[in-house]
């Protein structure tokens, strides 16, 4: 008799945006005339650069070309991709890698959920709340979160509060974790953590003995200078953390998926014994079993972003992107609304009016003015009395939606 694995029968039926969609096709039946304008799902509306275009219809053409074939690549990546990540993502900032430090992937969603595949399910796991839902549901469905209560949280699970109260500032918890996800610049806030603040958690983790996931994968949309793009700006991070980054929003790779995670070779955990083990070799075990590696062309268009045609047209989408944020930002405070994030990332994190719900509100939107959002208790339990708005919608649909928004009585 075949036996399921009971931990996913703890999380809920559906995915938050696979129910965010149930909604928002019910709506469209119901009102098939209505212009619905979407800020819900994170998703890039720019076409890819067309450097990245060009990347791969040259190496589809590799491919039926007997010279030139590839077959079975490298799990980890190959190498012209990674020299490219290293050169450009990490010594332009003081920082040096070696190449097997870097494994290419198929988007960061993949590895910070299979990451817990290394890690012992008897790790104690923090999360900052609100948070994105794949830390919490991969740690469910490996044993470590325990059971969910009736006041949303789970029982294994420490949750750091971040709310307007401390400036969306995660304090340390009052138990200590074993591994901790930071999501900075912030999925869903869109709040960012500077130097001094990025700094301390550093330094909690080198003299607490504690893994750092840290999420990145918005790091190309930091506008301020004090706001570091990667951990490892940060002295001693190599020795507690694990980073992951995206193209998916920077380059617009969402329906190409890609990404990378970085895993320093110094970075060590414990076995049962007591002994220090190096998770990089135990990541590139995993990866060589479970993962037959990016597709050559997928790897090829992501190496053009690194080109000076491909720089100067990831800078320009991103820009558009954060053109969108700061309207929606400037104009949803002036309306009454009490508004963060938008300034080093693409997320607009909202209050809801008068203290109702996150679907409640998400309701009203959708109803009286035609736009999805996402409900900010999605993300955990501070997220209840929030509303998350994207920036990567079209521009002229920002400007409609804001258009609805002026007249909105609320």
């Amino acid at each position: 008799m075949a036996l399921i694995n009971e931990q996913f029968l703890k999380l809920s039926e559906s995915y938050l945006f696979s129910e965010i969609a149930k909604k928002v096709n019910t709506f469209k039946v119901i009102h098939p005339e209505a212009k619905v304008i979407r800020l819900g799902i994170g998703d890039v509306t720019q076409p890819l650069p067309s450097a990245v275009i060009k990347a791969l219809h040259k190496a589809v053409d590799e491919m039926g070309n007997i010279e030139t074939f590839r077959g079975y690549g490298p799990e980890q990546g190959y190498r012209f991709l990674i020299d490219a990540i290293i050169k450009n993502d990490y010594e332009s900032c003081g920082i040096s890698l070696d190449p097997d430090e870097v494994f290419v992937n198929d988007g960061a969603k993949s590895d910070t959920g299979n990451i817990g595949d290394i890690l012992s399910k008897d790790n104690r796991v923090a999360v900052t709340d609100p948070v994105y839902p794949v830390y919490i549901d991969s740690n469910v469905m490996g044993c470590r979160a325990g059971e969910l209560q009736n006041n949303g949280f789970w029982s294994n699970i420490i949750y750091i509060p971040c709310h307007a109260g401390n400036n969306f500032i995660p304090e340390f918890p009052e138990v200590r974790p074993d591994v901790i996800y930071l999501c900075y610049p912030n999925n869903p806030t869109g709040t960012a953590l500077n130097r001094k603040e990025l700094k301390k958690w550093v330094n909690y983790a080198i003299n607490n003995n504690i893994l750092i996931l840290f999420d990145s994968a918005y790091e190309a949309f930091i506008q301020e200078e004090d706001v570091p793009h990667s951990i490892y700006e940060i002295k001693g991070a190599k020795q507690v953390a694990i980073e992951f980054r995206s193209f998916s929003k920077t380059a617009g790779f969402t329906g190409l998926r890609c990404g990378y995670t970085v895993i320093p070779k110094e970075l060590k955990a414990f076995n049962f014994a007591g002994d220090k083990v190096g998770l990089n070799q135990l990541w590139n075990r995993r990866q060589c079993t479970k993962f037959n590696g990016t597709a050559y062309i997928v790897q090829r268009a992501a190496e053009a972003i690194y080109t000076p045609e491909g720089k100067a047209e990831v800078k320009a989408n991103i820009s558009y992107y954060m053109r969108n944020a700061r309207l929606l930002y400037d104009n949803l405070k002036a309306i009454g609304l009490e508004v963060f994030g938008g300034v080093n990332a693409p997320y607009i994190w909202v209050k809801t009016p008068k203290g109702i719900s996150s679907w409640k509100f998400f309701d009203r939107l959708l109803f009286e003015r035609h736009i999805v959002g996402t409900p900010g208790v999605g993300f955990g339990p501070s997220g209840e009395g929030y509303l998350r708005l994207t920036a990567f919608g079209k521009y002229e649909d920002t400007l409609e939606a804001i258009d609805r928004l002026k007249t909105w009585k609320i």
